[in-house]
């Protein structure tokens, strides 16, 4: 039995998803985050030494990172689901945005996040117009343009086609609703690319999507 280690309000969530679109069985042990620091809690760390999530446990292999999840599920399990036929060009496709989802797009994303932090942390009055302006530096001059030339190359993508591998819906489409679930709650993507919102809309209505939310409880991306 695949047992997926799921902390609340992460990328484990769509790990469900994968399992619940190819029907296998699993269960989930369920992890919160810390209430002040919102990291994982430190008994993650009895099932990865980085003590992360998503990780699952299938029989005497447990593995780390979601793509790395993504692969081995679909390769061990997926009996050619989900996954392009080798060689073709939308295998390729595949591929790349499987990678892209978390080597690409997840860091301009993540430093938002940390920036937005800085900005609102705590810290003496005589320190925060400092923090604040370098932190508006890097967001402006970095993070942000970064951003704006990823969303626009993923909505172009998808103006060539449905799904980011081709006509057909795969575990690369899996992966990378993560980011784009983040870059729609807090990096500015909305109406504006509307094959990205779309693009969300359908994989939120997709069946197995919301049966993985039934088991997976409360998910703040799924808007």
């Amino acid at each position: 039995m695949i047992t997926v280690h799921h902390l609340e309000h992460s990328r484990s969530q769509r790990v469900l998803w994968l399992l619940e679109e190819l029907a296998l069985p699993y269960q989930i042990q369920h992890y919160k985050r810390d209430p002040k620091t919102s990291l994982a809690p430190p008994e993650l760390r009895r099932v990865h030494p980085l003590g992360k999530s998503p990780v699952i446990s299938d029989g005497e292999h447990t593995v780390a990172e979601s793509g790395a999840i993504i692969e081995y599920l679909v390769e061990r399990h997926g009996h050619g689901r989900l996954r392009p036929p080798a060689g073709s060009d939308a295998r390729l496709r595949y591929t790349y945005w499987l990678h892209f989802a978390e080597g690409s797009a997840m860091p301009p994303l993540l430093l938002t996040l940390v920036f937005d932090k800085v900005k609102s942390a705590p810290m003496p009055f005589f320190v925060k117009p400092i923090a604040r302006g370098i932190a508006g530096k890097v967001m402006s001059g970095f993070v942000t343009p970064n951003l704006k030339s990823q969303l626009d190359f993923m909505e172009a993508e998808l103006q060539q086609r449905p799904w980011f591998a081709g006509d057909e819906f795969s575990a690369a489409d899996v992966q990378m609703s993560f980011p784009l679930e983040a870059a729609a709650q807090r990096a500015g993507l909305d109406a504006s690319r509307p094959r990205l919102m779309d693009f969300l809309k359908r994989i939120h209505a997709r069946s197995a999507y919301q049966r993985a939310l039934q088991r997976g409880g409360p998910y703040s991306f799924a808007d």
